[in-house]
């Protein structure tokens, strides 16, 4: 895939960058050297290659998936500005 100052262009504006003109022409050429070593790496066999998540051989911690409140109801609703023992009270929205 080759791009070309006007795809460039657009590129630019989609991310809400401001390229001046007589750059648009080198950068269009980077973006298509970065393009090249892409499709290289579509080229290298990774069949049977597992996934990694990191280069360095780790153990991830690992802890039980328990379903808690956090038993900070008290000081949570000490920060409403209207409100009972368990809820926060908000005014009514819907007519």
């Amino acid at each position: 895939m080759s791009l070309d100052t006007e795809t460039v262009r657009k590129i630019a504006f989609l991310a809400r960058i401001n390229v001046p003109e007589p750059e648009l022409k080198p950068l269009a050429g980077e973006l298509n050297n970065i393009l090249g070593w892409i499709e290289q790496l579509s080229e290298v066999d990774t069949d049977g290659v597992a996934p990694m998540t990191s280069v360095a051989d780790m153990e991830l911690f690992k802890r039980d998936d328990v379903v808690s409140d956090g038993n900070y109801r008290d000081e949570i609703l000490a920060n409403a500005p209207d409100g009972n023992e368990t809820f926060y009270r908000v005014p009514k929205v819907v007519e």
